[in-house]
């Protein structure tokens, strides 16, 4: 038996960070993204969003990150809170 492959195209207008130095901000973004593919890769599709989905806003919560963290690791726990709030829409 074959597990189904999804093509998924996710697309994020708007990351609202507060706190984070201006210069971090591409790289920042860029951690997102490279992170939030690979959770969808290792973890799958929310369940919900197999047949496809929308969401206008997702809540990623809040989160702790220490004052010397690198952009990878700030981008890294941006993508788990991001997916979290995906995993809550189900």
């Amino acid at each position: 038996m074959s597990e189904t492959q999804y093509a998924v195209e996710l697309h994020i207008e708007e990351l609202v960070l507060r706190g984070f130095p201006p210069e971090q901000r591409q790289a920042i973004a860029a951690a997102v993204e490279t992170a939030l593919a690979g959770l969808l890769a290792e973890r799958g599709v929310p369940p919900a969003w197999a047949g496809g989905g929308e969401a206008p806003r997702v809540d990623g919560g809040q989160f702790v990150v220490t004052p010397a963290a690198r952009p990878e690791a700030i981008g890294a726990q941006v993508a788990q809170a991001v997916y979290g709030g995906l995993a809550r829409r189900d």
